[in-house]
């Protein structure tokens, strides 16, 4: 009898060496994408960013920025092929974690109000919305507002 064993999932430091198959997933996911420089300029400045590997293929990524006691996510994607499988939950899950170790004591987004399934992740994990920042999104007809959250980060256990 043998034992078909899953992909082992992998939370590890995003490097520049992960910027093509970033930029492939972020590109495919998002009609408004970051740049390949913006993803350098978070690296280079120091903020928490990992991916998420399985079997060795990176399905998602995500980017924290520390203020102080203040945790900001940055960016939070998952491969389209991949999306409703959880990897967005851990994703989230570690960001917290890692925010919480680096001394952040609440984790702040923003979110557009038309990405329902962010917002049903957020919503999991009780997130609170505390505001709105008007147009703060392009979008195909214009600009779109962000809902701004927030989490306190005691226990994660979502």
């Amino acid at each position: 009898m043998s034992a078909v064993l899953a992909p082992q999932v992998e939370m590890l430091p995003m490097n520049g060496g992960d910027l093509d198959e970033v930029m492939a997933i972020e590109s495919a996911v998002y009609p408004f994408p970051w740049s390949r420089g913006n993803f350098s300029d978070a690296l280079a400045a120091g903020y928490s960013a990992w991916v998420c590997r399985v079997g060795g293929e990176l399905v998602g990524y995500a980017i924290v920025m520390m203020a102080v006691d203040e945790a900001h996510l940055l960016n939070i994607s998952v491969a389209g092929k991949r999306q409703g499988l959880g990897f967005g939950a851990r994703l989230l899950r570690h960001a917290m974690q890692v925010a919480r170790a680096l001394g952040g004591r609440t984790l702040l987004l923003e979110v557009r109000p038309s990405n329902a399934p962010a917002l049903a992740l957020y919503e999991h994990f009780g997130f609170a919305r505390i505001g709105v920042r008007k147009g703060y999104y392009p979008a195909l007809d214009g600009r779109e507002d962000a809902l701004v959250l927030v989490h306190p980060l005691g226990e994660v256990t979502a």
